[in-house]
């Protein structure tokens, strides 16, 4: 994560996808400051996509992710970031009836079994003025592997009378489900007949601290 002086330098990544009031953050505003922020549920998304059948990217999403970052502008290597998703959470367009049954049972996601799924990051690497490589622990299906999210800081703002300091990012990575113990269906080698072994994960993030400047502005929200 890159060092937060300016909402310019801010382009730099903290840490793991508004709508809000419109507040302008402009190139001469502060950075939001050091500390411990959450995640806003409310706008906040973990999409992901695997092949079906090759005929097309079947996309799915969990809808109660939580978790916080550490986040400190001035040492952007010490910043870290953790996250958990209740799988039940898992959220299908139009599934045919006992499917979402299916997915949390044997085979998939055991959720009874394996009611969390985490990461907690352990390093991060910067690779441009707003992106960086943040390297951490993954934890599916009990299984826990190193993964690496390329994440892209996408701006942030201080506190104002309506919200508190604020700060937002995207992020991707690619993972194998085998190597989580989820096999189910995989294709066998050099066909489509099945569910790839491919996962391709999307996160929207925002993290606030939520202190508005004004508790008595905030109150009228």
């Amino acid at each position: 994560m890159k060092a937060f002086k300016t909402i310019a330098a801010a382009k730099a990544l903290g840490l793991v996808l508004v709508a809000g009031p419109a507040v302008a953050a402009t190139a001469a505003a502060p950075a939001p400051p050091a500390g411990v922020y959450t995640i806003d549920k409310a706008h906040t998304s973990v999409t992901f996509r695997v092949s079906h059948l090759g005929f097309s990217h079947y996309t799915a999403r969990f809808s109660k992710v939580d978790g916080t970052l550490k986040f400190d502008p001035a040492h952007p290597a010490a910043m870290t970031v953790t996250a958990t998703i209740d799988p039940l959470s898992l959220a299908l367009n139009t599934p045919p009836k006992g499917f979402h049954e299916q997915l949390m049972g044997k085979g998939w996601f055991e959720a009874a079994r394996f009611p969390k799924i985490t990461f907690v990051s352990t390093k991060v690497d910067v690779t441009g003025a707003n992106t960086a490589r943040v390297t951490g622990n993954f934890t599916l299906h009990g299984v826990t592997k190193p993964v690496v999210l390329d994440v892209t800081y996408n701006g942030g703002w201080p506190a104002n009378a309506y919200d508190g300091n604020r700060v937002g990012f995207s992020a991707h990575t690619v993972l194998k489900r085998s190597a989580f113990g989820i096999n189910q269906g995989i294709p066998a080698p050099g066909t489509n007949m099945g569910v790839s072994d491919d996962v391709d994960v999307a996160i929207e993030i925002e993290f606030s601290n939520g202190k508005a400047t004004s508790p008595a502005a905030a109150a009228k929200k």
